[in-house]
């Protein structure tokens, strides 16, 4: 149960129940143990990766490049982003189409923060009756030592969750120099306080007011559910009428179901909802209550699955449908997107090449009745390792090209700014014409890269 609530204001609002959810064992919590271990192992350890003599993975916005192990984006591949999110959304409608809200009760940061908490929180107060005792207790030299340890816990958790996120954007070798010598600069510092401070307050104190009134996937939920969606369901013909019994009676001969009533079902859940009045959007499916109920099923004696994943033609009866328009579009469309941002990533070209004229003269008329236009090529390297470039232009008859040559040597990810001279006879062209600077990797001919430039000369 939740404590006891209070109301202001004429009854007009009510203050926040604490929900204290009792803890539980079964398969569905094991599930979500080992996905909460390994997202967060995934957070906390990455960073601490090396590869090829830097971070693993590092978005270096300073100098405009993000490294994922090894591959390296730059900013001209940031519709790779757009592409990902995309796809992240049509997962969410995929996996909510065919079994509901499988992302909040598995894998959403907020659930998986929030149960690290309630952790340390049952490790200093103890279980969900010890807390509740707690915290009516009047305070006390162990009461105060009780929550004060509580909070110590919470606060260098959520400290070291900024850091870690931080330590994403900023070396985190390098970062944590920093924090002991206190030396982190304005922006390091804001982002640790800022990210720790919205893990430790949403994690610690909003919990499941997140999940009811701030996350707009609650709201729409439903427009993705359909009566072959599966969701956690209680069996409404089988549990009524609910009622206590003793053990070894003829509940049936007493006109009662199977539900004794017991409320644990309420008291696992971390939303506080109960589940036997139907399908709630405030439900995160995290399945605390199947876990619970077919424990109490199996003390009594009685069948399995009283509370359980369902759907809703399968509580009627029906035959359930996994296979069907729906998720068969979405399944359809996410693979195509996934298969083609593989084929993009791993295909992409890893040089790039950019043209712009000098902004000193449009032309000039050279001695030898040429016309000469002045440009600076920049030639960027993608690639881990250094690279030799030539330079070549096409497009006009008699075109040439000078540069402090005969080749151009780039490092891996980096750019480098070339002047160019491009010479066209005077008889060849009148006003403008477009050209095509062309590049490519002397050592390896496969990378080559081109762009287009407009060449100017005089009209008459």
């Amino acid at each position: 149960m939740s404590a006891p609530e209070s109301q202001v204001d004429g009854g007009l609002y009510a203050a926040r129940q604490k929900i204290y959810p009792r803890e539980i064992a079964g398969r569905f919590q094991r599930w979500r143990t080992i996905a909460a271990w390994v997202l967060l192992g995934i957070f906390y350890v990455i960073p601490w990766i090396p590869w090829g003599g830097r971070q693993a993975v590092l978005f270096d916005l300073p100098a405009r490049k993000f490294h994922i192990f090894g591959l390296t984006l730059w900013p001209q591949d940031f519709y790779f982003l757009t592409w990902l999110l995309i796809i992240a959304a049509l997962s969410l409608f995929f996996f909510t189409a065919l079994a509901g809200r499988l992302f909040c009760g598995y894998a959403c940061p907020q659930t998986v923060w929030t149960e690290t908490f309630l952790w340390m929180e049952r490790l200093v107060e103890g279980s969900r009756s010890q807390q509740m005792k707690l915290a009516s207790a009047p305070w006390t030299t162990q009461k105060i030592l009780r929550k004060g340890a509580k909070q110590f816990l919470w606060i260098a958790f959520a400290l070291w969750t900024g850091f870690t996120f931080v330590g994403y954007f900023t070396p985190i070798t390098e970062l944590a120099g920093k924090v002991l010598n206190f030396s982190t600069g304005p922006w390091e510092t804001f982002w640790v306080l800022f990210y720790g401070g919205a893990t430790y307050v949403n994690a610690g104190f909003m919990r499941e007011q997140v999940c009811k009134y701030m996350c707009p996937y609650a709201r729409f939920q439903s427009a993705m559910f359909d009566k072959d969606t599966l969701i956690i369901t209680y069996d409404d013909k089988r549990g009524e009428p609910r009622g206590a019994r003793k053990k070894g009676v003829d509940h049936k001969a007493r006109g009662l179901g199977d539900c004794v009533d017991c409320t644990v079902c309420v008291q696992v859940c971390p939303t506080g909802i109960d589940i036997r009045k139907g399908l709630q959007y405030e439900c995160i499916a995290c399945a605390a209550c199947i876990d619970a109920c077919d424990e109490v099923m199996d003390k009594v004696g009685y069948p399995r699955g009283l509370i359980r994943y369902d759907t809703q033609h399968g509580l009627e009866g029906k035959a359930k449908r996994v296979l069907r328009p729906r998720t068969i579009v979405y399944a359809t469309l996410l693979g195509l997107l996934v298969a083609g941002l593989a084929y993009s990533v791993t295909h992409r070209s890893v040089v790039g090449v950019d043209i712009l004229r000098d902004r000193n003269a449009l032309y000039r008329e050279r001695p030898d009745g040429k016309i000469e236009n002045v440009y600076n090529v920049k030639i960027l390297n993608k690639d881990s390792a250094e690279h030799e470039f030539t330079i070549s232009v096409s497009g006009l008859p008699g075109v040439e090209i000078d540069y402090a040559g005969p080749t151009v040597w780039v490092g891996p990810g980096q750019v480098q700014g070339v002047p160019v001279r491009i010479r066209v006879p005077r008889e060849a062209i009148a006003g403008g014409a477009d050209i095509q600077v062309d590049i490519q990797a002397a050592n390896q001919p496969g990378l080559r890269a081109s762009a287009q430039a407009r060449f100017i000369a005089p009209t008459d």
